[in-house]
C-alpha cells in the first residue's frame, strides 16, 4: 500500500477536493475529536484553533492507495491509519477518515489536526517521508502483495559496487540479523519470478543456491548460508513453487565462490583505483612543486637584482656626501671626513645585514615548502600502501575461506566414496541377483 502525506493548510479547500463527485461513491467513515460531525465544519474547528498558534500547516493528510488488483476493507483501512498515527505521534488527535471508491477501486484517506488546543502547539512531525514509506514497506510484506522496485531496501550494498569506504565500514560491522531478514523480505516482495528473486539477492550480495538438503539458500562471499524460506518468511512450499527445483542452482561451495571472486575482483579494482588516485595526487604535487620552485627561482633573482640596486643606490649616496676640493680638505682637516666615513661604514654593515637577513628568510620559506611537500608526498605513499597491505589482506582471507570450502567438500566426497565402498554389492550370477556378503 502506498503512503503519501504532507502538512498543509487550506482546510475549505482540502474538504472540498475530499467531497468531490468524480468518485462513484465518496463515504465519510469517522469524524472523531471535532465538534462538526462534516468535513467542513471539522476542518474550519482545526484552522480556528491554529489562529491561537504560530502553525500554518494546522493539518495533515495522508492518501493510501493499495495495489491495483487487491481488496482492503474499511477496517484494515482504520489499521493501517491507526498504525501511522502512532508512528507520527498523532495519537489522539481530532482525525478525519474518507473512502473513496472508483471503477471498484477504494482507496483512502486520512486528515488529522496538528493543533493540541489544550498546550497551543502544534505536533512537530519530523521524518514523515521515511516512516510512512517503512510502514509500506511492512505492509506489502504482510499482506504478499508485489512491492515496487522504489520501497525495496538499499542500505546493504552490492560488494561490486562498493567505495573502498564502504568496504571498510562493512568490515567494521557485523551483518544485522533483522536487517537480513528485511533484505531477503523485500527481494521476495519485488520479485515474480527466480531470476528476478535471484537479480534482486545479487544487489545485495547474495547468491541463490542449492542447500544440501535439496532447499534454496543464499550464499555471501564469506561462504555464509541463509536459507530463503527461514529468511523470507515465506513457506517452503511457496519458495519451491515460485523458485522452482534447485537441481540447476549452483551448490553453496560454488555458490560460495562466485560471490568471493566477485568480491576480490572489486578490491582488485579498488585498489587499481588507490594505485592511480595516489599517481596523480603524487603527479599534482610534483607539477605544484615545479611552479613553486620556479616562482622561487624569481623571487630569489628579484630579490638579488633589488639588493644589488640598493647597495649601489647606497654607495652614489655615500660618495655624495664626501666631498671634493678646497671643501674635503677642509673636512679631512676639522676631521669631518672620518665621521662621514664613519657613518657611511655603519650603514653599510646595517645594509649588509637587513640584506643577509632577507635572503636567509627567502631560504628559510623555500626549504618549509619543500618540507611541507615531502610530508604530502609521505603521507601519500604511507595510505597507498596502508590500503593496498589492508585489501591484500582482505583478498587472501576471501580466498583462504575459499578454499578452506573446497577442501571440505573434497573431504565430503571422499568420505562418501569411501561409505559407497564399503557397500555391498549385487552379484551378476545367472541365477538371479544375490548380495555378497
Amino acid at each position: 500500500m502506498i503512503l503519501v502525506g504532507n502538512q498543509r493548510g487550506g482546510a475549505t479547500d482540502l474538504a472540498r477536493h475530499l467531497m468531490k463527485d468524480e468518485n462513484d461513491r465518496v463515504q465519510v467513515h469517522d469524524v472523531r475529536g471535532f465538534v462538526a460531525d462534516d468535513l467542513h465544519g471539522a476542518f474550519r474547528e482545526s484552522y480556528a484553533m491554529s489562529r491561537a498558534t504560530k502553525c500554518k500547516q494546522h493539518l495533515f493528510s495522508l492518501s493510501l492507495n493499495p495495489p491495483q488488483d487487491s481488496e482492503v476493507s474499511p477496517e484494515e483501512f482504520e489499521k493501517t491509519i491507526d498504525r501511522v498515527e502512532e508512528r507520527l505521534g498523532l495519537e489522539g488527535q481530532p482525525r478525519a477518515i474518507v473512502l473513496h471508491t472508483k471503477n471498484g477501486r477504494t482507496h483512502a484517506h486520512a486528515v488529522w489536526s496538528r493543533i493540541k488546543a489544550e498546550e497551543g502547539r502544534a505536533v512537530q512531525l519530523s521524518y514523515t517521508r521515511q516512516k510512512m514509506q517503512e510502514i509500506s514497506r511492512e505492509l506489502y510484506r504482510e499482506h504478499g502483495w508485489q512491492m515496487p522496485r522504489g520501497f525495496a531496501r538499499h542500505e546493504e550494498r552490492d560488494p561490486r559496487n562498493f567505495t573502498l569506504a564502504e568496504w571498510k565500514q562493512c568490515k567494521r560491522a557485523e551483518r544485522d540479523p533483522q536487517q537480513t531478514k528485511e533484505v531477503f523480505q523485500d527481494a521476495w516482495a519485488i520479485s515474480d519470478s527466480r531470476a528476478a528473486f535471484a537479480h534482486a539477492l545479487e544487489a545485495h550480495g547474495f547468491i541463490l543456491a542449492k542447500g544440501d538438503r535439496r532447499g534454496h539458500i543464499a550464499v555471501d562471499h564469506k561462504g555464509e548460508a541463509y536459507a530463503i524460506s527461514r529468511y523470507t518468511g515465506v513457506k517452503a512450499r511457496k519458495v519451491r513453487d515460485r523458485l522452482g527445483t534447485p537441481d540447476d542452482l549452483p551448490d553453496k561451495a560454488n555458490a560460495h565462490e562466485i560471490a568471493a571472486e566477485r568480491v576480490t575482483t572489486r578490491l582488485a579494482d579498488l585498489q587499481a583505483q588507490e594505485d592511480q588516485r595516489a599517481a596523480e595526487k603524487l603527479a599534482r604535487l610534483k607539477e605544484e612543486q615545479r611552479r613553486r620552485q620556479e616562482l622561487q627561482r624569481a623571487a630569489a633573482e628579484d630579490l638579488r637584482a633589488k639588493q644589488v640596486a640598493e647597495r649601489k643606490q647606497q654607495l652614489a649616496e655615500h660618495q655624495a656626501r664626501l666631498r671634493k676640493g678646497v671643501l674635503g680638505f677642509i673636512d679631512r682637516f676639522t676631521g669631518r671626513k672620518k665621521g662621514t666615513e664613519a657613518k657611511n661604514r655603519e650603514e653599510s654593515s646595517a645594509l649588509a645585514q637587513q640584506q643577509a637577513t632577507r635572503r636567509v628568510e627567502q631560504d628559510a620559506r623555500a626549504k618549509a615548502d619543500q618540507d611541507r611537500t615531502k610530508e604530502k608526498q609521505a603521507f601519500i605513499a604511507a595510505r597507498r600502501k596502508s590500503i593496498e597491505t589492508e585489501l591484500t589482506q582482505d583478498r587472501v582471507q576471501i580466498d583462504q575461506s575459499v578454499q578452506k570450502s573446497r577442501e571440505e567438500r573434497k573431504a565430503e566426497f571422499t568420505r562418501t566414496r569411501k561409505a559407497g565402498a564399503t557397500r555391498p554389492r549385487r552379484s551378476r550370477h545367472r541365477e538371479g541377483p544375490s548380495l555378497d556378503l
